[in-house]
């Protein structure tokens, strides 16, 4: 898992200041002729690791990245369905099919009100 930039310097900080502790407890205890320790060449190669992970994201960061009009302009677009073929034989399809005609508002209303008006009207019954 990558680590954060912002973890970065922290933690070449926190190598430095371990380092600094191990070279100068060598020096007080044998002097500086002395071999470094396992633990300070550990250290060492740790803290190198960690400046080139630095560098290399800093060189990354550099690069140019694409620009909100690229990523628009190359979002996914969905491909269109392919038409389904007619049949031989002259007939329509159901998937091609029209629509149903739907009745407007105002022919809704009109309908209701002649409806309304037919139940008020006592209906004629037939005389003898």
């Amino acid at each position: 898992m990558p680590i954060r930039t912002a973890s970065m310097s922290r933690r070449i900080r926190a190598n430095g200041q371990a380092l600094h502790r191990a070279r100068s407890s060598r020096v007080e205890s044998g002097g500086a002729d002395q071999a470094p320790s396992q633990a300070e060449t550990e250290l060492m190669e740790e803290r190198r690791k960690l400046k080139e992970e630095r560098d290399q994201r800093n060189a990354q960061a550099l690069e140019p990245r694409p620009s909100a009009l690229d990523r628009l302009v190359r979002t996914h677009r969905a491909q269109p369905k392919d038409k389904p073929k007619a049949s031989k034989d002259g007939q329509r399809d159901e998937a091609t099919k029209k629509p149903k005609q739907r009745r407007s508002r105002a022919e809704k209303q009109a309908e209701k009100a002649a409806a309304q008006d037919a139940a008020r009207r006592p209906s004629k019954k037939p005389g003898k």
